[in-house]
């Protein structure tokens, strides 16, 4: 995979995060594809939200290598808690809020130089 940047030596992996509660399949029974559409969401709301950020320009200009990292959060609880961690440490990200239910279901980072967040994150494994 080509390195976000070109070959200037100056570049930086740009990811974006993006985090889906586990008990929407473990224990609510949520289909697996309507799962993957709430992460859809909220990953093209926070481009959405931040399209004039630099980094998400970049991110976006290299569009065949793109990097996204999809996390699991255990429950709502969970979720919610990340969000407001991520407000008070001024992450740029974009709770998603299924309608007409009003359950949040996921969240998305803006992209982010990966060493600027994942600490935030490091307690979020990897979805299965």
């Amino acid at each position: 995979m080509a390195a976000p940047g070109g070959s200037s030596g100056t570049s930086r992996r740009l990811v974006q995060y993006v985090v889906v509660r586990a008990d929407l399949v473990r224990t609510l029974a949520w289909p697996l594809g309507a799962v993957i559409t709430q992460a859809c969401h909220a990953a093209t709301a926070a481009i959405h939200l931040h399209y004039s950020d630099p980094d998400t320009q970049e991110y976006l200009a290299e569009l065949d290598c793109m990097h996204k990292v999809v996390l699991e959060a255990p429950d709502e609880a969970s979720l919610s808690s990340l969000s407001d961690v991520l407000s008070r440490e001024g992450v740029a990200h974009k709770l998603w809020v299924e309608q007409p239910e009003n359950m949040p279901t996921c969240l998305a980072l803006k992209p982010y130089p990966k060493e600027n967040v994942h600490h935030l994150l490091r307690k979020f494994k990897l979805l299965k």
